[in-house]
């Protein structure tokens, strides 16, 4: 029976659950080269080949997939083993942009455990600015927020389009004001999108606000209003109705991790994270 090491099959599964060698590298905080090196090692003590890779895809082989469950739990096994060690817990307070938080969420908040059983993880959602101000107080141990201002720190994870959602079928009738669905007047996003639209001259009215970024892609998918939104976190069966409704483009905005130095296991999970968000949308999958 092949014995099997623990960093290799780490990197097979960074590499199934991230598509990318060069995305597992940087979750793992090591080199490319050396994913390989600890893929081939495994491959060829199990004899089988677990993924396929070609110059434009890294996808799974059907022994790949076959042994991604058993691998998760064999490292699950392995934190878990040497967390018995620890006399206390490691937490993380993490927070997440309401712009920023999209359908994957839930996918990569389970990844993350998955990554380190030990860790325990403590999430909030709220508005970039609220987020930034607990992370600067030390509340929060890390930040993904949308970047506000002129402020140009923290690491870039990924350079987000913007739109204008509704259902298909949204009827703005001439002459009454546009129907927005928007968060609190803080929001940097609500603030961006009405400055544009009264630099078009476009009257509008707010039919829905707060309540989180679930309640407004709720009175989107509803066809109540408009809102401006992330094409990431847009919901299901929306489109992007600027072009037909001849409103304003909205500009692009950079998503941004903050976080303060912590231990190794943290650090490692951080970057499980910043990896997995620019991969995007392939988390829910």
């Amino acid at each position: 029976m092949p014995m099997l090491d623990v960093e290799a099959v780490q990197a097979f599964v960074m590499v199934a659950d991230l598509q990318s060698f060069t995305r597992a590298a940087a979750a793992l905080d090591t080199s490319q080269a050396a994913v390989s090196v600890r893929l081939k090692r495994l491959e060829e003590r199990l004899g089988r080949r677990l993924i396929e890779r070609t110059p434009r895809q890294v996808r799974l082989s059907v022994q790949g997939a076959a042994f991604l469950e058993a691998a998760r739990d064999f490292i699950a096994a392995h934190e878990r083993a040497v967390a018995s060690l620890s006399a206390a817990p490691r937490r993380l307070a993490l927070g997440i942009s309401e712009h920023v938080a999209g359908p994957e969420l839930p996918a990569l908040l389970a990844r993350l455990h998955g990554h380190d059983p030990a860790l325990v993880l403590e999430v909030r959602i709220d508005g970039s600015r609220a987020l930034l101000d607990a992370f600067e107080r030390g509340s929060l141990d890390a930040a993904i927020i949308r970047r506000e201002d002129d402020r140009r720190d923290g690491e870039l994870l990924v350079r987000e389009r913007f739109g204008w959602f509704a259902v298909p079928g949204f009827e703005w009738r001439q002459g009454e004001p546009l129907r927005l669905a928007s968060l609190a007047a803080t929001c940097g996003v609500r603030t961006v999108a009405t400055r544009r639209l009264e630099a078009a001259g476009i009257r509008w009215t707010e039919v829905f606000v707060g309540g989180g970024g679930a309640a407004i892609a709720a009175a989107v998918s509803a066809g109540l209003a408009v809102a401006a939104m992330a094409y990431r976190v847009a919901p299901a069966g929306t489109v992007d109705a600027g072009p037909r409704l001849g409103l304003p483009e909205l500009p692009a905005s950079d998503i941004v991790l903050h976080a303060r130095p912590g231990d190794a296991a943290s650090r490692g999970a951080l970057r499980t994270l910043a990896a997995a968000f620019r991969t995007g949308r392939e988390l829910a999958a």
